[in-house]
This record gives structure tokens, C-alpha cells and sequence, in this order.
């Protein structure tokens, strides 16, 4: 393919197809709909899941599970990976993987995962590891560093407690 082929035989400005004007327009007549039935008349309606009258397959198959809307996005990279995109002394974060392309998209949770060698001293940043891949960063001489998520109502409610008992405390003394 050369560059003066790529917009060939595009249409940039396609006429409509004008049903029922002749049948030399191949769309003539009946206009594409068939001879009859329901189908032919103007205002037919019909559910997408209608099969001829029969039970369609929507209802024949049971309902199973559920989808959490509540669950987080994981993206999971590997230590070899990095080892293989990274220099020995840098530092690894989710805004450094997605200038290089390795991570694409938008996601909650970056985990870093064991699969394979690191042989580089790196400083990387995530909000999951998995204990192979910690281990792993720290055989290397690498550091691994937790993001934290957003703040738990449970992790409120024991700072809560926490510097109420301490304010306590200073009053009493």
C-alpha cells in the first residue's frame, strides 16, 4: 500500500439510500423490508430478544452472579518487566509507567507481581505487592514503597478514637 492509495475508494460524503424510488435503485418497491408481515409496516416494533415466538434464549438461560460495582481495578505488573524498562537507580511510580507506555489506561490499583528477574537496584511505588515480588525488590537492594488508597471508614473511626483518648489524656495530666 502507498500513501496515494490510503483514501481510495472512500466516501467522504455518501449519498443516503433513498428507499422505494424505482426499481432500478435495487431498493425499490418493497424497499428492502420483504413482501407483508409485521416486519413491512411502518411503526413495527419488537424486543431485541423476540425469536419467532419461541422462549428466547435470555429467558431460557438462568441468571447467575452479580456484578460488583464496587470493585476496585487492579493492573498487575510484573518484576521482570520492570526489570527489563527500567535503569538500575530509578524510580518506578504509576506516573513513570504510563509516560512509558507500559501501563495504559485508567485503573484504582497498581500491584506489582513476582513473575521473573530483578537483578536492578530500583525504587518503585505501588499500592499492592505480592510477597515474591517484595522479597524480590529487596534481595535487588530496591525499596518498595505503599501508596495509600483512599481512607477506610474504619481506619477514620480508630484515628477518631485515637486522638479523642489522646486529648483525654492531656486533660487528665
Amino acid at each position: 500500500m502507498s500513501l496515494h492509495e490510503i483514501h481510495q475508494d472512500v466516501e467522504t460524503h455518501k449519498r443516503p439510500n433513498r428507499k422505494g424510488r424505482g426499481t432500478g435503485s435495487g431498493q425499490g418497491k418493497t424497499g428492502g423490508r420483504g413482501h407483508k408481515g409485521q416486519r413491512a409496516r411502518s411503526g413495527m416494533k419488537q424486543l431485541p430478544i423476540f425469536q419467532g415466538g419461541g422462549s428466547p434464549l435470555v429467558r431460557r438461560i438462568p441468571k447467575r452472579g452479580f456484578t460488583n460495582s464496587f470493585a476496585l481495578d487492579v493492573v498487575a505488573i510484573n518484576v521482570g518487566d520492570l526489570d527489563a524498562c527500567f535503569a538500575a537507580g530509578e524510580i518506578v511510580s504509576p506516573e513513570t509507567l504510563a509516560e512509558r507506555g507500559i501501563v495504559k489506561g485508567s485503573y484504582d490499583v497498581l500491584k506489582v507481581l513476582g513473575d521473573g528477574e530483578l537483578t536492578k537496584k530500583l525504587t518503585i511505588s505501588a499500592h499492592r505487592y505480592s510477597a515474591s515480588a517484595k522479597e524480590k525488590i529487596e534481595q535487588a537492594g530496591g525499596s518498595a514503597e505503599v501508596i495509600k488508597l483512599k481512607t477506610t471508614v474504619a481506619e477514620k473511626k480508630v484515628a477518631a478514637q485515637a486522638a479523642a483518648k489522646a486529648a483525654k489524656d492531656a486533660a487528665a495530666s
